[in-house]
């Protein structure tokens, strides 16, 4: 019986994963991200402190269990959060600045929907650094998820990107102090709308209608390239945050235009939901699936992690990769060329020589050969119908020569399963944009 929120797909569905994973961990490398995995679980206390978490952590413990230490236990909602705890655990370990790339599983106890699972995996990469962690890591970020999606064949993204210096200093330099509650509520613009964010800033965050109104105004400035810089000054407001944050918002807008022309866009209203966020944040749409919302968000984070003295700051980004494939499952726009990851199919003309299509399978896998023998003797008829099922491309046919035969075009020739090499189109299954 199927369990909302936990997706299971199908082989086809799962080599297309795979290959997903195949790329965006190759471009993590490629940048000098070195691979992580930390526990699933964490204490319930670290958890709740980092957001309006707690309806959606998932605790953990026996069915025989006490109340005591195991209840106090929950899977991560992140990998952020753990990795942060890593970091200060480890620090005597690590040479920072510490790259490190994590795929994994997380969970989150949220209400199911197209895209949104309780258990989903994300690709994450983060630098950290100790006490002080230059900018150009944040101008960094959205370049290497760039390079690792724009090789996948998906529908292009865009990186939305935003500071919340410059909205904090904004909010402060319009005199409003509680600038978190403000974040949260104007985090909801897309959602629910310009006026319902007016009248939930006046209701809870203490703001005049006119507060209201500029901070909506803030929030509908968008630009891809420096522009939006000029549009925030022309509102009047002053704040040393709020120049702080431009300047280093500028700073990644030109980077990504000269590194990646029409990858990032500078959008005011990105705040992202959670507390630990302190400068850049990031969130990714897929061009035609933008209702969706983000399938890749991060950001900064100075005070994340800390132990005495000792402070460590970092910028990461996170793909959704669950998420991601599945709205792209649901409109069937991705396709694997077959269900299996079989190249040759060695017919077997009757069971007393498998032990021979046994050894001419294994010599084709040692040159990387994905192979597999009949599952019975039967007809060659039916042994090709077999593999057609299956979407393998050739079957192999023992004798004196032995002989190979795509299927697909009918043409057969002699070989040697020591030598013979299908065309590098069909040595894996190839994922394509439907």
């Amino acid at each position: 019986m199927p369990i909302s929120g936990f997706p299971e797909w199908l082989p086809p569905q799962r080599m297309i994963e795979q290959r997903v994973l195949d790329r965006v961990r190759t471009t993590f490398e490629l940048y000098g991200f070195a691979p992580l995995e930390t526990r699933s679980v964490e204490p319930l206390d670290t958890l709740l402190s980092k957001g309006e978490t707690s309806k959606e952590v998932y605790l953990l413990h026996r069915l025989q269990g006490g109340t005591d230490e195991e209840d106090q236990l929950g899977l991560h909602f992140d990998l952020t959060v753990p990795f942060a705890r890593f970091v200060v655990e480890n620090a005597g370990k690590l040479q920072f600045p510490f790259r490190r790339y994590q795929i994994q599983k997380v969970w989150r106890g949220e209400r199911p929907q197209e895209g949104r699972y309780r258990e989903f995996l994300q690709a994450d990469i983060d630098v950290v650094n100790r006490d002080n962690l230059p900018f150009h890591y944040d101008t960094e970020m959205p370049l290497v998820i760039g390079d690792a999606l724009g090789g996948l064949p998906i529908p292009r993204v865009r990186i939305q990107i935003n500071n919340r210096k410059v909205c904090e200093g904004f909010y402060r330099g319009l005199g409003l102090s509680d600038t978190a509650q403000v974040l949260r509520v104007v985090d909801k613009l897309d959602k629910i709308g310009p006026d319902k964010v007016t009248e939930q800033l006046v209701a809870t965050a203490g703001a005049t209608r006119s507060q209201a109104d500029a901070c909506v105004e803030l929030a509908s400035i968008s630009a891809e390239d420096a522009s939006f810089a000029d549009a925030v000054r022309k509102l009047g407001i002053t704040d040393p945050l709020l120049d702080e944050g431009l300047d280093e918002l500028v700073r990644v807008v030109e980077a990504a235009r000269e590194h990646a022309p029409g990858l990032l866009v500078a959008d005011l209203k990105i705040a992202r939901g959670l507390d630990y966020y302190t400068g850049t944040v990031y969130e990714t749409l897929l061009t035609g699936y933008e209702r969706f919302g983000s399938i890749c968000s991060g950001g900064r984070y100075d005070n994340l992690a800390s132990s005495g003295n000792d402070r460590f700051p970092g910028v990461g980004i996170s793909i959704g990769v669950s998420r991601m494939l599945g709205i792209l499952f649901g409109r069937q726009a991705l396709e694997v060329s077959r269900k299996v990851p079989t190249c040759v199919l060695v017919a077997l003309p009757q069971e007393e020589q498998r032990a021979a299509c046994d050894r001419t399978a294994a010599a084709l896998r040692r040159r990387g050969i994905a192979t597999e023998v009949a599952p019975a003797a039967a007809k060659f008829g039916k042994q090709i119908q077999y593999a057609d099922r299956r979407g393998i491309p050739y079957v192999w046919f023992p004798g004196e020569p032995d002989t190979v035969k795509d299927i697909r075009s009918g043409e057969q020739v002699e070989a040697d399963a020591t030598t013979w090499q299908p065309p590098a189109a069909d040595l894996h299954p190839a994922v394509t944009g439907a």
